[in-house]
């Protein structure tokens, strides 16, 4: 096979989360033990830093990576979703891996995929951790792909645990309340191996500490630690608690004898975009009129996101939206702006939610636009309709925004 009919089979062969929803969610690790055992064990033979949390965990994971690449450790990436290209999941050194590779690991572990019925995160994790034991990475950063406790990433004894913060997302999958999600994420706390949690939060302090005595984990609550902010150039409002996190956990890295410099420290948090590529955290895409994407998508992230649109200086609003079927607009409806003009669009996946509906549900609530036949075709109009002084913001979910960076 060739890449493009790799990534066919990869992506039909089995029920894929971010295109089928709940019906792909697997809650149990037998499948990734297998594959794991089948090829040799690889996430024994390097060492890790697992990020969960509900928000932040795709750029507290980028910024870990770039300050470990500043001291000149090679580093291993696996986050997801990709945007552009499924090989954004997993990076060496910020680059992607080949699609030699991604061909040869399927081409040698095909019967047992199918034979076994992996998903196709599991495959995926299992591709990861073979390509960071090949290539002898000195750390990987491993981020979670949903929940924590039974995602497929836990497999792994990492140097240290992150959880980044807890709300309320994928519910049908982790639970109706703070408490219950953040049992899940604590999931992810390995025995006697430091934990960093980024946010206290009233609902989730005594889980995280309950599981963390369990296991007999030092537990850090970074936001009530004396840490001083160093700049970013992920410039979203939201990125000061993920520097935080980041602090925190690059301080514990520190005590088990990681050589990381304040200098490391200050050039990856500035470099981030450029060590890793990371893309679509409050991505800025052109000047007059100013156009932003963010691939926000829950009350939280969405929160941060319009609070920093409100402190734009701008003559009108253009949202450029769209969400997958299974979102509960409700939770979000008092978030989304009503003064500026909406352009309602369907990502183009089989979760998408129809433009149509989507209008229909948010005209009800006083935020007026149009449904247009694609992600494209509403970002055209609105580049169109916008004047130089206004401001364009495409998001919604990170599907729509992949669409058009």
């Amino acid at each position: 096979m060739h890449y493009k009919d790799t990534l066919d089979w990869m992506f039909s062969q089995l029920p894929m989360y971010q295109h089928q929803g709940k019906s792909a969610f697997k809650k149990d690790l037998s499948n990734t033990l297998k594959l794991s055992q089948s090829l040799g064990n690889p996430e024994k033979n390097f060492k890790s830093i697992h990020v969960a949390g509900t928000n932040g965990k795709g750029s507290t994971s980028h910024m870990l990576a770039s300050i470990l690449y500043e001291a000149g450790y090679k580093v291993g990436l696996y986050t997801s979703p990709h945007l552009k290209d499924f090989r954004e999941r997993i990076k060496i050194n910020g680059h992607v891996i080949s699609k030699q590779f991604v061909m040869g690991f399927i081409r040698r572990n095909k019967s047992f995929l199918e034979n076994h019925s992996l998903s196709f995160f599991e495959m995926t994790v299992g591709m990861a951790f073979d390509c960071f034991s090949k290539e002898k990475v000195d750390i990987a950063v491993i981020e979670v792909g949903l929940g924590g406790r039974l995602d497929s990433t836990n497999i792994i004894t990492p140097e240290v645990s992150v959880i980044t913060n807890i709300g309320l997302d994928h519910t049908q999958f982790l639970g109706n309340t703070l408490r219950e999600i953040a049992f899940e994420k604590a999931g992810i706390i390995k025995p006697i191996v430091p934990v960093v949690i980024g946010e206290t939060q009233p609902e989730t302090t005594e889980v995280f500490k309950e599981v963390a005595n369990k296991n007999k984990s030092k537990i850090t609550f970074a936001d009530q630690e004396d840490i001083e902010l160093h700049k970013c150039d992920l410039i979203g409002i939201y990125q000061s608690k993920n520097i935080i996190t980041v602090l925190q956990t690059i301080k514990e890295l520190q005590g088990k004898e990681f050589k990381i410099s304040q200098t490391h420290i200050k050039s990856g948090l500035l470099k981030v975009v450029k060590n890793t590529n990371l893309m679509g955290r409050w991505q800025v895409l052109q000047d007059k009129p100013k156009v932003v994407c963010d691939t926000a998508h829950n009350r939280d992230g969405l929160a941060y996101v319009m609070k920093q649109i409100s402190n734009e200086v701008f003559q009108s609003l253009h949202i450029v939206f769209g969400v997958v079927n299974d979102k509960d607009l409700n939770s979000i409806l008092d978030l989304l702006p009503k003064n500026a003009t909406y352009y309602f669009c369907k990502p183009n996946i089989p979760r998408g939610l129809n433009a149509e509906d989507l209008k229909s549900a948010l005209n009800k609530h006083g935020l007026i636009g149009d449904a247009y036949n694609s992600v494209s075709e509403a970002y055209k109009t609105a580049l169109i309709s916008a004047k130089p002084n206004d401001f364009v913001f495409i998001g919604g979910s990170t599907f729509v925004v992949a669409e058009i960076i």
